[in-house]
């Protein structure tokens, strides 16, 4: 394991590679759920609009 001292604030237990490895998992996964519920309101706009 790495020393204590590459880990990011108290209770973490992350090292900045495997910070910065979680964060592009993290966003990439964000912007997909965005896209497809973006899609899906498109879609239920073009069925049924609601305003």
């Amino acid at each position: 394991m790495s020393d204590q001292d590459d880990r990011f604030g108290l209770r973490t237990y992350l090292t900045p590679e495997e910070a910065k490895e979680f964060h592009k998992l993290f966003v990439s996964s964000f912007v997909g759920f965005t896209a497809v519920a973006v899609v899906a309101h498109v879609l239920v706009w073009m069925w049924k609009p609601w305003l």
